[in-house]
């Protein structure tokens, strides 16, 4: 059996957390993250700048089919003949021309590490077996400290996936300090939902070395090894530092009583909680829900609401295939039914201290975060611009048609138009091709990811710059740039 030439040593720093709260984990130690929120999914959402899927959970793992109750009569198609036609994209053409590609962005110079380097050569070279590679942690993990092994969900086949890529994208950008200290600090402070300990880094990190080492045993030398024990050391202590830091001011996850259960169409819950104690977010901000009938699963779902004065929190759910978390909450959750919540994060917030208008894209589910800072920049009293596509398949997925168009007649700053894709084969991030000028505005984008590569591209096009398209990732870097 491998050992290692490096110890690997015990973080400086040690977390308070007594590991009660469960398991499961994302990124380098843990198993699932992930995402939801919107945000159909990949995912649980997930990609390049990655986002977060809103429309609920998604696992490539075959799940029990959940209890359907009765359901209320989905939203029809008055609903839109109800909206105003000028708020309506033209749906008579039946495509827009052709997406145009955005500007060659100007190249950037990068300064590569010598640990950078083999790093990256490790990770080109187990990229084709990436399955094999994490298959072998795994089962190391858990014969070396089977003690581990009750930190992690059941069914591990998804979260060889997401451990895999967490790995990739940290190996990416090893030499992107600021980039990857906060990525890092953030999934620290996640992890202490899943009751990951100071004690723990060092075995994870002696194992993962030890499936490196096996699957590059052609390159693999003294010299690529000691590169990895640096930089998990220093990955590690990051996210120990973090999490001992979160500690002192917040619980590592809240009780949250369902107090409303919205079935909205077949496959869509407005889902209404109340935490057990104050729970402080910002509007366009997200967290991870776990449910009692799926332990150690938590998924990841945006508020839909500004913060209230009665402390309730919402969110919106879409029950996709094999969706654990995402059916238990739609079809199987009801008024009474205790969730956890992890920590609040993201950054796709409002910026108040200037005055430029929003242009906000909104697909399915991800409608919930744009309504969030709509609240927002009404209960801070200001008038700018703010401008929303609403985009969905057919009329029936314009579940929130109704809320943003009472929102509009009461904000005549706020413009709303919906774009319906099987009606008019019309693509929402195309849409924004026809209105404009937006070279005033700072844009927002919640939905599928296909939604939000296409629509960054088509946001640069029409001449926003990168730095004022905002969107979150989950499990992957936020780094800007082509």
């Amino acid at each position: 059996m491998f050992e290692a030439r490096h110890t690997m040593d015990a973080p400086t720093t040690a977390s308070a957390d007594n590991g009660t709260s469960g398991g499961g984990g994302d990124g380098w130690f843990t198993p699932y993250t992930q995402s939801a929120t919107p945000l159909e999914e990949e995912r649980e959402a997930i990609e390049s700048r990655t986002t977060r899927d809103p429309d609920g959970g998604n696992s490539t793992q075959e799940a029990p089919r959940a209890e359907f109750g009765a359901q209320p009569p989905a939203v029809g198609p008055a609903a839109v003949e109800n909206f105003p036609a000028d708020r309506r994209v033209p749906i008579q053409r039946s495509t827009v021309a052709t997406q145009a590609r955005r500007p060659h962005a100007r190249a950037r110079v990068e300064c590569v590490s010598p640990d950078g380097l083999l790093i990256r050569r490790s990770v080109a070279e187990v990229a084709p077996i990436a399955d094999k590679v994490t298959s072998y942690f795994y089962a190391m993990l858990f014969v070396r400290h089977p003690d581990l092994r009750s930190l992690f969900p059941a069914a591990m086949d998804t979260q060889r996936d997401r451990l895999f890529r967490a790995l990739l994208t940290a190996a990416e950008h090893i030499d992107n300090s600021e980039a990857l200290v906060t990525y890092l600090q953030n999934l620290g402070r996640g992890h202490r939902k899943y009751g990951t300990r100071a004690e723990h880094y060092p075995a994870v990190g002696e194992c993962l070395i030890g499936a490196l080492s096996k699957y590059t045993a052609g390159i693999w030398d003294a010299e690529m090894e000691a590169a990895w024990v640096r930089t998990y050391t220093t990955i590690s202590q990051i996210m120990i530092d973090a999490a001992a830091a979160d500690e002192l001011r917040a619980p590592a996850w809240w009780f949250a009583e369902i107090v409303a259960h919205d079935l909205r169409t077949p496959d869509v819950a407005v889902v209404t909680v109340r935490p057990d104690q104050p729970y402080p977010f910002l509007a366009g901000q997200y967290t991870s829900l776990e449910t009692p009938w799926w332990p150690r699963i938590w998924r990841h779902y945006s508020f839909a609401s500004a913060p209230r004065s009665d402390g309730l929190l919402t969110f919106h759910v879409k029950a996709v295939p094999a969706g654990w978390v995402s059916n238990a909450l739609v079809h199987r959750a009801r008024p009474g039914d205790i969730i956890r919540l992890g920590p609040p994060d993201g950054s796709m917030t409002v910026d108040h201290t200037t005055d430029s208008g929003l242009l906000c894209l909104g697909g399915g589910t991800g409608i919930a975060p744009i309504k969030a800072l709509i609240e927002d920049v009404a209960e801070h009293g200001e008038w700018r611009p703010v401008e929303v596509f609403y985009g969905a398949r057919t009329d029936h997925d314009l579940y929130e048609i109704d809320t943003m168009l009472r929102l509009q007649q009461s904000h005549p700053w706020l413009s709303v138009r919906a774009v319906i894709d099987q009606r008019a084969h019309l693509h929402l991030p195309d849409a924004i091709r026809e209105y404009g000028p937006w070279h005033a505005f700072d844009a927002y984008l919640s939905g599928p990811p296909g939604m939000i590569r296409s629509g960054v591209d088509a946001l640069r096009h029409v001449g926003i710059p990168s730095e004022r398209i905002r969107h979150d990732a989950v499990e992957e870097l936020a780094v800007a740039g082509p």
